[in-house]
């Protein structure tokens, strides 16, 4: 079963605005999006304590550097308007989190798809933040797909896939604690200096590695962890369980992107068939850290028992597992298995040939060519800039997208698909069902979540539950009834949707 999706924290700066204004600059750029949307979220069946090694956690980790965001005097508003939530008709949900405007994607069931709804959701904050600036003025909002604000504050891109139950939570968090410590050699999006107060000159591989610090927990603010133990299935929980992934970096590369989802859901895959990764590491958050500051590309790491190993060869491991049990799967797990081992050769030979694929190659020779053209070191501070232009979602000043338009970065997707995933949704996710009843019946959407949508005639409810919506199959008929239905009324008897 794949089905996945991501949630992106942007990056926020706003000309004469400090970091304690960030909370309301965020909530005002989300409000200001214009397309179509309904609905209040409805956060009754999310308990982000709920651990899956069995147990509450009395309470998460905050961040010391949060309280950069937040101001004693202010007035405390109600939730609802904090996060400013907007559910898209594409099936998306655009929010602010602490300062962050975020975007989650729809569910999607291809690479291609979340790929162009990821590359959707760049669109959707760039618009708000347009519109945002007619208010405040051109050019005052800049927005940024990184994670990092070079000043010891990280945020994040969440990936989110949707497992079986029956695989034993031990044997998910082992199998994945060295393939998460070692994806970060294709999957990361590159960044200069160490935090906090490390040294300013050295390249990293990752943005997000310096902030991971535990092999497992239940935190995504502070204490970060390799293995998110989150509990939230957002589906029928006796059949599934939701793999939250946080520690990965927000990739700028269509192509970076669909080969880190990529491999993760084929790596879930070749678990839930029962196989064992046949290594471990000795200290999983050492190594992230080792390879992302190691300016040899030799990336070696401390497996229990052997001793100083290639990052590449323990990435190996794992596709040598799914070539012997999953190949034949689907055009997307051929792709992986494919572009996996050609990136991991190639990563091996000539690592720095890859910058029209990798975002870390790619940003990496922007750097260096910039120092080199302005006799600066890597240490100094106009680095910062460029790394941060790298990542800047405006096609008129991002320089990823400069690099795009130059054709210098392969593309998994093209401009026209992420135009219409804008407003639509994919055809075979329940994230169809939600967006045909926010584009259909938006006056009727009273609340929405991710498993399910309650609409409201006059001072009636209806639930629409969507826990068992996890195929095309299931989710076929239900998007026919909105479909064809003359109204509200209609659709509600159609499924026989319970009073709410």
């Amino acid at each position: 079963m794949s089905i996945f999706g991501m949630d992106t924290e942007y990056g926020i700066a706003v000309s004469g605005k400090g970091a304690s204004d960030l909370l309301a600059e965020s909530r005002e750029l989300v409000r200001a999006f214009r397309g179509k949307c309904a609905g209040q979220w409805d956060y009754s069946g999310e308990d982000p304590r709920n651990d899956m090694r069995g147990f509450h956690v009395d309470k998460l980790s905050e961040d010391p550097a949060d309280a950069l965001f937040d101001d004693p005097s202010a007035r405390r508003l109600p939730a609802y308007i904090e996060r400013s939530d907007q559910i898209l008709s594409n099936g998306a949900r655009f929010y602010n989190d602490h300062g962050h405007p975020e975007y989650a994607t729809p569910e999607c069931a291809s690479l291609f798809d979340i790929v162009t709804h990821d590359k959707a959701g760049e669109r959707v904050v760039l618009g708000a933040a347009r519109t945002r600036m007619e208010a405040v003025g051109p050019g005052s909002i800049q927005i940024y797909k990184n994670n990092t604000d070079f000043h010891n504050s990280s945020y994040g891109t969440h990936e989110n896939y949707l497992l079986s139950r029956v695989l034993p939570f031990d044997d998910l968090l082992q199998g994945l604690l060295p393939f998460f410590a070692t994806r970060i050699l294709y999957a990361g999006a590159g960044k200069i200096g160490i935090e906090p107060q490390g040294d300013q000159g050295v390249y990293q591989i990752s943005q997000r590695a310096d902030f991971i610090t535990e092999e497992a927990s239940v935190d995504t603010l502070f204490r970060r962890p390799l293995v998110n133990t989150r509990d939230e299935a957002h589906a029928n929980a006796r059949k599934w369980r939701r793999l939250h992934v946080i520690c990965g970096d927000s990739n700028m590369s269509e192509y970076a992107t669909a080969l880190k989802v990529g491999t993760t859901y084929v790596v879930a895959a070749l678990l839930e068939t029962g196989w064992k990764p046949p290594l471990r590491l000795n200290n999983p958050i050492q190594a992230v850290k080792e390879l992302s500051r190691d300016s040899s590309y030799r990336w070696l790491v401390d497996v229990d028992g052997v001793g100083r190993t290639p990052g590449v060869d323990v990435q190996r491991t794992y596709l040598a597992a799914a070539i012997d049990r999953l190949s034949g799967r689907g055009s997307d797990t051929e792709w992986v298995l494919k572009e996996w081992e050609y990136v991991l050769n190639t990563l091996e030979t000539d690592p720095l040939s890859l910058g029209d694929r990798l975002d870390w190659v790619a940003k990496r020779d922007l750097l260096t060519h910039y120092a080199e053209s302005e006799g600066l070191r890597m240490s100094d501070d106009a680095l910062k800039s460029i790394d941060l232009a790298y990542a800047n979602i405006d096609p008129e000043d991002g320089l990823y997208y400069a690099l795009q338009e130059a054709g210098a970065m392969v593309r998994m997707t093209d401009d026209a698909a992420i135009d219409v995933a804008v407003g639509h949704p994919p055809t075979n996710t329940r994230a169809a069902i939600r967006g045909a009843l926010v584009s259909r019946f938006p006056t009727a959407v009273a609340t929405v979540g991710w498993n399910k949508v309650v609409l409201r005639i006059g001072e009636q409810s209806w639930r629409v539950d969507l826990d068992d919506c996890v195929d095309a199959e299931s989710v076929q008929p239900v998007l026919r009834h909105i479909l064809d239905s003359a109204g509200v009324a209609d659709f509600l008897s159609a499924v026989g949707a319970k009073s709410s």
